[in-house]
């Protein structure tokens, strides 16, 4: 393997004015949300667009995007103006430093996930953690389900020790599903002892190609309340609330997805009643096997494929 630190550029006199200790495991917290691989709803998406909105941000690394990304498999958009090109919306893939509400640092990591090159580039992003100290890297995107818009946001949390997701119940049993860059950093960082965890907000199935903020506020919520960094998530609830209308007007537009809607209804309610019981799932409820639910994760992935899938 050529060598990680060739991959990417740091600004030291951000590094600097950060402070922070190589191998502390005392630093900031590391938020990544790479584009890419799935993302329903826009969830991890609109955690970026919030924090970048919110607070801003100050560059820490840039990646060599040149050497991570395929542009035939996802060719970037350009726009042509009559009779000439005039932009070229570039990949990019960044570290950058954010402060929360109270002027905390904490690190994002966002952009076009690598096509190639996805064990060097994981071994860069850990001599990244491991020189400022990350003591938690916390991995967000959306996943579609089976569930319906008028209950709870529910997630999948996992971790790279017991502890970190002691608190969070388990969707699945074993389980083969295609992989990602952001999947492999958690794997890898877990066997060189580093604390990670990864979010996966169900949105669902029936929304999974719009926005859907209520998984973003879903995602900011859990991070804070893992992190201690004060994101904000209200101020998006204007937001929420107008989304959350619009899919009810359309809902009501539709007997056929109205019916959709409520055996989802009646399936979430049967799986609540059952919370407490050796076997999680209600007996009188035809849910997915692990099977079945990877083969669904499969054909979501299929049907993203393609030049049209945005990037």
């Amino acid at each position: 393997m050529r060598d990680p630190r060739e991959m990417y550029q740091v600004e030291e006199d951000v590094a600097a004015e950060l402070g922070l200790r190589s191998g502390s495991g005392e630093g900031p917290v590391m938020l990544h949300v790479l584009e890419g691989f799935v993302d329903a709803g826009e969830a991890g998406a609109g955690v970026v667009a919030h924090l970048a909105e919110r607070f801003g941000a100050t560059r820490l690394a840039t990646f060599e995007v040149d050497e991570l990304v395929d542009y035939r498999a996802r060719r970037p958009v350009m726009t042509f103006d009559s009779t000439r090109w005039t932009a070229y919306d570039a990949p990019h893939l960044a570290l950058d430093v954010v402060r929360d509400a109270e002027g905390v640092p904490f690190l994002l990591l966002h952009g076009s996930e690598p096509d190639v090159q996805w064990e060097r580039y994981v071994a860069a992003v850990t001599q990244l953690v491991e020189r400022f100290g990350v003591r938690l890297t916390v991995g967000v995107n959306g996943v579609p389900m089976g569930v319906p818009h008028t209950r709870p946001v529910g997630m999948t949390v996992h971790g790279t020790r017991t502890e970190l997701v002691a608190d969070h119940p388990s969707w699945f049993g074993r389980v083969q599903v295609p992989g990602s860059a952001a999947a492999l950093l958690e794997l890898r960082l877990g066997e060189l002892g580093h604390d990670a965890v990864g979010v996966a907000v169900h949105v669902p199935h029936y929304l999974a190609q719009s926005a859907y903020p209520q998984a973003s506020v879903a995602a900011l919520d859990l991070l804070e309340r893992r992190t201690g960094l004060q994101l904000d998530p209200a101020v998006l609830e204007p937001v929420v609330r107008a989304a959350a209308s619009e899919v009810e007007r359309q809902v009501g537009e539709s007997a056929e997805v109205a019916a959709v809607v409520a055996a989802l209804e009646e399936q979430y309610d049967s799986f609540t009643r059952a919370i407490g019981r050796t076997n999680l799932l209600a007996e009188s409820t035809d849910l997915p096997t692990a099977e079945e639910l990877g083969a669904e994760f499969e054909r979501f992935l299929a049907q993203q494929e393609g030049p049209g899938r945005p990037s």
